[in-house]
């Protein structure tokens, strides 16, 4: 789903691509640069109401499908001595995190960008970073051929899946950070001794969530794991897939904790070229009208903001059941260390 795109007809260097047309660039409006991991369908759509509400022009590197996130966090650690990037976007959690741990983000620069009382899960202790935007992880299935999906993560064992399940390459995007949560939810070992159950099931690897979901559609197979975006934007496109969220459930090695949210997060980069705008930009992509667009857009990101939240007439969030994102990055290493053991790079 995501590809590389640039806004306002201007192309950063050394980012692909040749140099824009000079004629077409305006040399005399504020630029303020981002880079994101979000869906350049709707990272696009946020950027031109930007500019449209501010006259501030934003240029923008994404991210592919494949390497989501991933490409974008090493880039941004290359540049760590000569900033480039004012403000990143992304659409999960974890490779915030480790910028942060990096010295990459600005320590306290997101402060006063929300509520005070916003979820401490939701934001670094430190307010390098804001938590937004959620999506939940979820059971994409192909209602055609699978009466009762899997609802939780241990069902995925059974053998009555066999041959039929899939999900994304555990490096790249939420999936990263999904294998982490359940790592530091069940302890290494029972981690590594589900992803040999999953092998021995016949999990597939696909290179993002949105081909998971187009795999169950097309028959590669039954049920994958995903995330609530993916599956929406398939069934626009007319596939035959449905979602179930993961329920509570005990089980004596892999219990299920219920329904995985996923935020968006921003941040502002540190030493940005342009301080002023970064902020700007940052305060405005954790604001209640982009949690408004984002929720009225085939993504249905749940808002974070009580305000929003109450309008919209959604319950309130149950802050006991955000994922602590912070404890699973102590875990990411070890967890992907794990993932590539048993179910290759």
């Amino acid at each position: 789903m995501a590809l590389f795109f640039i806004a306002s007809m201007s192309l950063i260097a050394g980012c692909g691509g040749g140099a824009s047309d000079p004629s077409q660039i305006d040399s005399t409006a504020q630029r303020v640069t981002l880079y994101t991991s979000v869906d350049d369908v709707f990272a696009k759509m946020v950027v031109e109401q930007f500019e449209q509400d501010t006259g501030i022009q934003i240029d923008v590197l994404g991210d592919t499908e494949a390497t989501k996130t991933t490409g974008l966090l090493t880039r941004l650690q290359s540049e760590r001595d000569d900033p480039r990037c004012d403000v990143w976007w992304s659409s999960e959690p974890m490779g915030t995190i480790l910028l942060a741990r990096d010295g990459v983000l600005e320590t306290g620069a997101m402060e006063g960008t929300v509520d005070t009382d916003w979820p401490s899960q939701l934001h670094a202790p430190d307010w390098s970073w804001v938590g937004t935007a959620l999506r939940s992880r979820v059971i994409v299935y192909a209602p055609g051929r699978v009466q009762s999906p899997p609802t939780t993560m241990a069902q995925f064992a059974q053998p009555e899946y066999k041959g039929r399940i899939g999900m994304a390459r555990p490096q790249f995007g939420t999936t990263r950070i999904h294998m982490a949560l359940l790592a530091s939810q069940w302890g290494l070992t029972e981690f590594e001794q589900w992803l040999e159950a999953l092998e021995a099931n016949g999990v597939r690897l696909y290179d993002g969530n949105a081909t998971v979901v187009r795999a169950v559609a097309m028959g590669e197979i039954d049920v994958g794991l995903t995330d609530t975006d993916d599956v929406w934007a398939g069934q626009e496109n007319g596939w035959d897939v449905e979602l179930v969220l993961e329920t509570s459930a005990d089980h004596p090695r892999w219990p299920s904790a219920g329904e995985t949210l996923i935020p968006n997060t921003v941040a502002i980069v540190k030493d940005a070229p342009n301080p002023d705008l970064a902020r700007q930009l940052a305060q405005y992509l954790v604001s209640p009208k982009v949690e408004r667009l984002l929720r009225e857009s085939t993504s249905r990101n749940a808002p974070v903001n009580p305000s929003l939240r109450a309008e919209l007439g959604m319950a309130e969030l149950v802050v006991e059941a955000l994922p602590d994102s912070v404890a699973a990055s102590e875990l990411v290493e070890q967890a992907m260390d794990a993932c590539e053991r048993v179910l290759g790079p």
